[in-house]
């Protein structure tokens, strides 16, 4: 033990002790965070979609500098926050030091050099699937756009194997570095508290991680009879298509004859499972073609249904900025997103529009996020935001759900609303794209968070991710896998390192919100007949709630919304309930469900 001398002993004794935080500090860190925050995440966004748009290496360089300067100051803010801890203070500042918390999706770890390597890794894996292409001669390439439509156009299965196999090809690259960044990633989550990267994702939702965890479990249990009744439907259908040979007697369906290449979707085989006897229905696509629309006139009309509602228009930065179309002079990641540049002034979209129904669908999807974003701009800096990831994505669907017959004819797509014998042909084809989402919507971060937590070691990455797939979407790869391939890679949200569990919850959010904004309308009859297009009084409810931005709870938004404060697949059910007797009248006499349940 070194003795220390006297006098220094006395000095030290002597200085007077280091005022406890007060809640006054505690307001006055925050201030300075926010404003710090703010300066840095500008920056990063506009790297990022520079980057995002346009991938090279002085791109990738410029993104990856702006996401370690942002990430690494969160994680050092985060950190120093915790000296407020257990300090009363007024709930919204509470909330803010949460919020700073749960700020990175993956936070740098406190070295300098790592926290270098995870903005690195980052930008590497995301444009790595930006720039994938499946070559099956040197001298032709597909990109995945080029591969969506052969999934979506063509009934032949061997092309249809090809292209399913031939994607997957991009991804085994990524599984070294996927590997280390989950042990960055979770260096830096435990820097600040965490268990891990998955007690982060978990912790963002105004309840225990683990409490969350069962709630999602809880409404896949809700929902789980009507996608089995779906599934079932559609196994049989596409049994008499291909044949046993190529569909299997073991319940599960191969992923490639879905239609999508992850088999999260399956409106795109409609015409192979559509009712023997089905109404003569009408191609939204073949009508947007007729009606002259290009890519702008598509995001127009998205547009014209929140306006329409009393929202402000889009500003004229959005047209001059987004980008709609492919460019045919560089690599670009063509995943749709939508863009809060610069806290509510600079608002765009990214997409590669096709002139479908698929992607007049998504354009909804995306101005709900832009409008969104517009809603809570006022907000303090930290509650920029919905009141949970769910509802940002739930808010365009929602509005998606109102794009009905009815609201087509409105705006002249259509010449006449089907009758009432055509309704199981319209759930169908909503059942097909909504219904069939929501195992693959669950089971992504399910896989995820077992290899956050290490449940799932590296060696197993691809066992696991296709034992999820067996258990919840009762589908099988078409070709034997293995821990050569990293199929978790060929989907976007693993390597763009997004959560995915918002997207489970928006399916049940948006249904949620979609019959209470029915009911304030006034709609009577189904529900899925309701299109609430042109009622300014429902767009101030929903405005009114998305102003509140992540400011409360979002129970209380829910209940701003619905009247309801939990989470309800109820609505759901009732959307879809003359579908599901119809389903389980077709399958009498089949078996419902597959082995790996």
């Amino acid at each position: 033990m070194v003795k220390l001398p006297s006098l220094f002993l006395l000095l030290i004794l002597s200085l007077p002790a280091a005022a406890a935080p007060t809640a006054k500090d505690a307001q006055a860190f925050m201030d300075k965070a926010e404003q710090t925050l703010e300066v840095l995440g500008r920056r990063s966004a506009f790297s990022s979609w520079a980057q995002a748009t346009n991938i090279n290496y002085s791109t990738e360089w410029l993104s990856a500098d702006a996401e370690q300067a942002f990430s690494a100051e969160a994680a050092k803010l985060a950190k120093q926050a915790r000296r407020f801890d257990g300090l009363p203070l007024p709930s919204d500042l509470k909330r803010k030091f949460l919020a700073l918390k749960l700020l990175v999706t993956s936070p740098a770890p406190p070295d300098p050099k790592e926290q270098k390597e995870l903005a690195d890794v980052k930008v590497w894996l995301d444009s790595t699937y930006g720039k994938g292409k499946y070559c099956p001669t040197p001298d032709k390439c597909l990109t995945l756009d080029d591969m969506n439509d052969i999934l979506r156009d063509s009934r032949d299965p061997k092309k249809l194997l090809e292209v399913w196999a031939g994607w997957r090809t991009i991804s085994p690259v990524m599984r070294p570095r996927y590997q280390r960044f989950v042990e960055l990633s979770n260096k830096g989550a435990r820097d600040l508290g965490f268990k891990d990267t998955a007690d982060l994702w978990r912790s963002g939702y105004d309840m225990k991680p683990e409490e969350f965890s069962a709630e999602l479990d809880r409404l896949y249990v809700q929902l789980k009879p009507l996608y089995a009744s779906l599934h079932a439907y559609v196994r049989r259908r596409l049994i008499e298509k291909y044949g046993p040979d190529i569909v299997g007697a073991d319940g599960l369906i191969p992923q490639h004859l879905l239609g999508n290449m992850w088999g999260q979707s399956w409106e795109n085989i409609y015409d192979l499972v559509a009712p023997p006897k089905a109404a003569p229905a009408f191609d939204l696509t073949e009508r947007l073609k007729n009606a002259k629309f290009d890519e702008k006139k598509m995001v127009e009309s998205g547009e014209r249904f929140f306006t329409s509602m009393g929202f402000e228009a889009l500003p004229a930065t959005f047209w001059e900025r987004s980008m709609l179309t492919r460019p045919r002079d560089r690599e670009v990641v063509c995943h749709a997103s939508a863009w809060d540049v610069e806290n509510g002034q600079d608002l765009r979209i990214k997409m590669c529009i096709k002139i479908n129904n698929e992607d007049f669908v998504t354009i909804h999807h995306e101005l709900g996020h832009n409008f969104y974003q517009r809603a809570y701009e006022k907000q303090p800096y930290f509650f920029r935001g919905s009141a949970n990831d769910g509802f940002h994505e739930a808010l365009g669907d929602t509005i998606a759900l109102a794009v009905t017959p009815e609201y087509l004819k409105t705006v002249g797509l259509i010449d006449t609303v089907p009758g009432a014998e055509g309704d199981i042909d319209l759930l169908l084809k909503m059942a097909l794209e909504r219904v069939a989402f929501q195992p693959f919507g669950l089971l992504v971060d399910k896989w995820r968070w077992d290899v956050f937590t290490g449940k799932t070691k590296p060696e197993d990455y691809n066992k696991a991710w296709w034992a999820l797939v067996r258990k919840y979407q009762g589908m099988k790869p078409p070709v034997e896998r293995s821990e050569a391939d990293f199929d978790p890679g060929a989907k976007y949200h693993i390597p763009g390192n997004t959560p995915y569990a918002r997207y489970f919850l928006a399916q049940t959010y948006q249904f949620q919100f979609y019959r209470a904004l029915c009911k304030q309308h006034g709609h009577t009859g189904p529900l899925h007949r309701c299109s609430f297009y042109g009622d300014k009084a429902v767009g101030k409810k929903l405005g009114d709630m998305m102003a509140m931005g992540s400011s409360r709870p979002w129970p209380d938004a829910l209940e701003a919304a619905t009247g309801q404060r939990q989470m309800d697949a109820g609505a759901v059910l009732e959307y879809f309930a003359p579908l599901q007797a119809w389903l389980d009248e077709q399958n009498k006499g089949q078996t419902v469900g597959w082995e790996a349940q």
